[in-house]
This record gives structure tokens, C-alpha cells and sequence, in this order.
């Protein structure tokens, strides 16, 4: 039966399809894809500290991906929630963090479960983004509709069985190596459009997908945690991201889906290199002024912690154990003073802010 986007997609074949997905296109682009991935991973191998990507690459993922599907936040209102003051959170603030320990919940889980990925996984993952006990969609008349004007572009398979029957299928496909002799970042593709066609939650199934694309890499070993900055490229070309998708259904245009998630691959790796390497620039830059500014007070501790929490409080360090409060405000005041922090008043709280850290993390140090 033909594709007709105003009935349900129950006949969404299996994985891998019939196309030619190791042309001289391809395999150029994989080439250089595969080089740069493995530059990240080998830099990653060298960090004294893994600890220091967790709240700086991750949260700016968890960011960009929540941006795709509308969830926007200001850097200010996402780092002062991350501070640990739930007072202050807005809405959109707390989901971008709950996409952040969705993906901590994923690896957990795959590192639990002997390295597969599993549909319970995947239900885990998005319970985590949503805040709430959601499982597989087993409701009728689901539609994806052109927002401006209401017209249907795609209706995903319907029934919660046929449903669980597509996703056992991506299961199998994703942790049976031998079922396809593909590249594992050109499976990657492949398994990011079967699960966004499947559209298996009433909510939350783009950021499950982005999420599943960094711990495949790791199950993988492409990467040793799932640090690749990839929806930041997404978001860039998130119209073009959604037509290809639509040209996969449509017109099993599958080679130019893979064009564009290798060549997203291939450019994210590089800037996330290169956001790290100036992390870590950084780090050396700052440990030596903290030195020189707080002298015998000085606090390895405090350095790792502007690093993992750009935005500070004296509170903050007060409950962590690691400066009584007078001595907290006293370091803190010390390195504003010296221009190493920069202040914020919002509301009654103040901010001390690693700013040459969110220069980076925001692409404004290039």
C-alpha cells in the first residue's frame, strides 16, 4: 500500500532498508566523519578530570536539543536552576534539566543492562524528560502537523502492539552487530529515523532520539561518554532536518538523510573538540590567577567547581561543605574583585559567574 501521510504508518518497514548506503559520497564523507569522532574520543581518553564535561557540554546539549522542540531557555535561567535553587527555576529551566539527567539515566541503564539498549530504556528515558510515568502511546489519532498550518505531514503507526512490534524490531536491530555489516555511524542514522518514525511516546520522542544517538555511539565505543554536542547542528538546520526525515518516508531518500547525519557527526565532533580543548585551556588559565588571587586559601576544589557550576553562590559552597560561609564570601568577593568572576543581582541572590567559561560554552570565543 502506498504512503499516504493521513493514515497511520503501520507498515513502517524494518531496519536495514534496501538502499545503496555505502556509495563513494559516503564512504568520503564516513572517512572524515570517523577521523574526527575518533580525535574526540582520544581527547576525552586524556582528560585528568571527565568530571568537568558534565555540567558544561551536557547542559548545553540537554539546551539545544530542548530548543527543537520549542522549549527555549536563557543561559542565565538554565545555570542559575543548575545551582541546585528549584526555587528559582522556570518551567522550561527544569525540563532542559530533566533532558540532562534523562541521559545520565540512559547510560546508567545501558551500563547496567550487559550494553544493550532496550525499549524499557528508551521508556526510562523519556519518563525522566517528562516527569512522569508515561509508556508507550496507546492512544488513536496521534498526527504530526505543519504548525502554521495545521495540515498533516505524518501520522506514525497506530496500537500500542503494532507499536511494541516496531520498536522490538528496532531493539533487535540496534544490539545484533551481525544483523548489518554497516557502519556503526551510518547505523546510527538508520536508527534515528526508525525510532522518530515509530514515534512511540505522545511526548517527548525527538529528545529521546537525540539522546539514544549519543549513548549508540558509546555502545559503540566511538565515544567513552556521551559528550558529542550534536544538537546544536540539528537546531542550526532544523527545517532541513525535518524534511529529510519526511524524504526518507516519502520518497526513501536515505541517502541524503545519511549525508546529513554523517556531516552533522563529522562538524560537531570538531566544535566539540575544540569547546574542549578550551575548557581545559581555560582551566589552566584560571587555576593559576585563583592561585595568585587567593594565595594559601586557594581551593582546588573551588576551581572544579566554577567549571562544573559556572554560576556560583556563597550559599552553594556554604552546602557543599567546602568554605564556611564567611570564608565563601571572602573567595568569592576576592575573584569578582580580580575580574575572574563576573556578579549578577537577581532578586535577592547573587551570581558569581565564570564568564570566559560561558563565553565558550556559548560560541562567543571563536
Amino acid at each position: 500500500m502506498p504512503f499516504n501521510r493521513n493514515n497511520p504508518y503501520n507498515d513502517l518497514p524494518p531496519l536495514p532498508p534496501k538502499a545503496d548506503l555505502e556509495n563513494a559520497g559516503i564512504l568520503k564523507l564516513l572517512a572524515s566523519t570517523s577521523r574526527n569522532l575518533g580525535e574526540l574520543k582520544g581527547l576525552c581518553l586524556s582528560l585528568p578530570d571527565p568530571a568537568l564535561l558534565i555540567n558544561t557540554i551536557y547542559l548545553q546539549e540537554s539546551k539545544d536539543s530542548s530548543a527543537i522542540e520549542n522549549i527555549v531557555t536563557t543561559q542565565d535561567e538554565l545555570y542559575r536552576a543548575a545551582t541546585e535553587d528549584d526555587s528559582i527555576g522556570t518551567p522550561e529551566a527544569k525540563e532542559v534539566l530533566n533532558y540532562r539527567e534523562a541521559l545520565f539515566r540512559g547510560w546508567k541503564l545501558m551500563n547496567e543492562r550487559q550494553n544493550l539498549l532496550l525499549t524499557s530504556t528508551m521508556t526510562e528515558i523519556v519518563q525522566v524528560i517528562k516527569g512522569n510515568n508515561a509508556g508507550i502511546r496507546n492512544t488513536p489519532g496521534t498526527a504530526l502537523k505543519n504548525a502554521m498550518t495545521g495540515e498533516v505531514i505524518y501520522t506514525p503507526p497506530e496500537g500500542e502492539e503494532v507499536i511494541r512490534e516496531k520498536l522490538t524490531g528496532l531493539e533487535q536491530f540496534i544490539n545484533d552487530s551481525d544483523r548489518s555489516r554497516l557502519d556503526p555511524i551510518i547505523k546510527m542514522a538508520l536508527i534515528h529515523y526508525q525510532f522518530e518514525a515509530i514515534h512511540p511516546f505522545a511526548d517527548g520522542n525527538g529528545r529521546t532520539g537525540r539522546i539514544l544517538n549519543g549513548l549508540y555511539l558509546v555502545q559503540q565505543s566511538l565515544l567513552l561518554q556521551p559528550v558529542l554536542y550534536l544538537s546544536s547542528y540539528i537546531a542550526q538546520h532544523k527545517s532541513i532536518y525535518y524534511q529529510l526525515l519526511r524524504e526518507v518516508t516519502e520518497k526513501e531518500n536515505w541517502h541524503d538523510w545519511v549525508m546529513f547525519i554523517l556531516t552533522a557527526v563529522n562538524e560537531t565532533a570538531q566544535l566539540t573538540t575544540a569547546k574542549i580543548k578550551a575548557v581545559l585551556a581555560l582551566k589552566t588559565e584560571l587555576e593559576m590567577e585563583l592561585k595568585h588571587t587567593l594565595g594559601s586559601s586557594y581551593s582546588y576544589e573551588l576551581l572544579k567547581l566554577m567549571f562544573e557550576l559556572p554560576y556560583l553562590k556563597i550559599e552553594l559552597l556554604a552546602n557543599r561543605g567546602m568554605a564556611h560561609r564567611q570564608t565563601a564570601t571572602t573567595w568569592l568577593k576576592k575573584l569578582a574583585d580580580a575580574g575572574i568572576l563576573v556578579t549578577q543581582k537577581k532578586g535577592r541572590n547573587t551570581y558569581y559567574i565564570n564568564h570566559k567559561l560561558m563565553n565558550i560554552l556559548t560560541n562567543n570565543w571563536v
